[in-house]
């Protein structure tokens, strides 16, 4: 193995194998959290890309929802694993967890404009 993969898979290994990073329990709620919050958002990005093209959206509109949705799948999680990520003694996030309300707005925005775009939708069907 090259010293560059050995350097690459030590980076994980230090901070899964050090004792201190692992009993530090706000890390360990914010990295369960990290990761549940990258799962479900994933499948709702999925889930919602698949009702974009059958929303009455400007292409504006819908390419805001097609990136607003996902990229709070990136933020949230992100916010999570990096505001404890630098200290294995931390007792409080650092300022980069305010990255989840950045995410949460984005996906609030996001999942608002669809909406509207969907009744919409489904209103100049009925009237059809």
């Amino acid at each position: 193995m090259s010293r560059e993969s050995r350097t690459t898979a030590g980076i994980p290994s230090l901070l899964v194998g050090d004792p201190a990073y692992s009993e530090n329990a706000l890390r360990q709620d914010l990295w369960r959290a990290g990761h549940a919050h990258a799962g479900s958002l994933l499948i709702l990005s999925l889930v919602t890309l698949r009702y974009v093209d059958d929303a009455n959206l400007p292409e504006t509109l819908e390419k805001v929802v097609r990136h607003s949705i996902p990229a709070t799948a990136i933020l949230l999680p992100a916010a999570f694993f990096l505001s404890v990520l630098f200290s294995p003694d931390a007792t409080e996030p650092n300022a980069l967890i305010n990255l989840a309300y950045i995410g949460a707005i984005s996906l609030g925005v996001g999942l608002f404009i669809l909406g509207v775009g969907l009744i919409r939708g489904n209103l100049i069907q009925r009237e059809r």
